[in-house]
């Protein structure tokens, strides 16, 4: 593991080397509301293998072993990390073609970055993403609140997060918040301009088939959808190599794309 500073605040990070000459992108990987490096366990690299891509994973502020926030979140926490700090991430470590690999709240912010057009990106592989909030999203939600303080769910996550409570709760509290109802990220979609791959489980306990359906509804770029059967909130970790498979495709696809354009 390393760290990149931007803005003076050290970001906990881990860099894959590329093993083709020939791909171009470098992967980024955003984790979920409660994701850290750690927490994407062997995933990047077997997608960064199968794909012969560099790969960037790190944790935001106030997650894994990056520092902590400085104040709680509030409704913008997404915007401001797609719009102020990737970027600056982005140029610190030289990353001039991304593909992003977000999963639920980084997903969301995948889709923000891209939809706000304020840098590089060559695609988005978007799992389990969320446009709007619904009420199985918050039901679920408040049952993670329950969980973590009636469970050893703490001690859990204590492996993965320097502070458990900052990084639970700073997730938890704003998306609780009644003001929190309001948010919503579907008018990003139409700008979108780079293919997007969307995989979502048909069990998913913090979203329905509402979330993927409006980004294929707003999609004015080449959007690809895959509903999982037998699969809850994280595709990557209930099947993960038919969701390796589906990002190496993706992948695949959009180098032979490129290919073609630079003839």
């Amino acid at each position: 593991m390393h760290s990149v500073e931007i803005d003076g605040v050290a970001l906990e990070c881990q860099r894959i080397a590329a093993t083709r000459d020939n791909v171009g992108s470098t992967l980024v990987f955003l984790h979920e509301g409660l994701g850290s490096v750690a927490l994407w366990k062997r995933f990047p690299a077997a997608v960064a293998a199968a794909t012969g891509c560099a790969a960037l994973i790190y944790s935001r502020r106030g997650y894994g072993w990056s520092a902590p926030r400085a104040e709680p979140f509030d409704a913008d926490y997404m915007h401001r990390e797609a719009v102020t700090v990737l970027p600056r991430l982005f140029d610190r470590m030289g990353i001039t073609h991304p593909v992003l690999v977000g999963h639920s709240d980084g997903a969301s912010i995948a889709i923000i970055y891209a939809g706000s057009r304020c840098g590089p990106v060559g695609g988005l592989v978007l799992m389990a993403p969320h446009v709007f909030v619904e009420d199985a999203t918050v039901a679920s939600i408040a049952q993670a609140k329950t969980t973590y303080l009636t469970s050893d769910l703490r001690q859990r996550f204590a492996r993965y997060h320097r502070d458990p409570d900052h990084s639970f709760w700073g997730w938890n509290d704003v998306w609780l918040a009644p003001a929190f109802r309001r948010w919503n990220i579907e008018a990003y979609v139409p700008a979108i301009t780079v293919p997007m791959l969307v995989i979502q489980g048909l069990d998913d306990q913090y979203g329905t088939a509402a979330q993927y359906q409006a980004i294929q509804r707003l999609a004015c770029a080449p959007c690809e959808v895959h509903a999982l059967p037998d699969c809850r909130h994280s595709p990557h970790v209930d099947h993960p190599k038919a969701t390796e498979d589906m990002i190496a495709g993706f992948i695949r696809r959009l180098t032979d794309a490129a290919a073609v354009q630079a003839l």
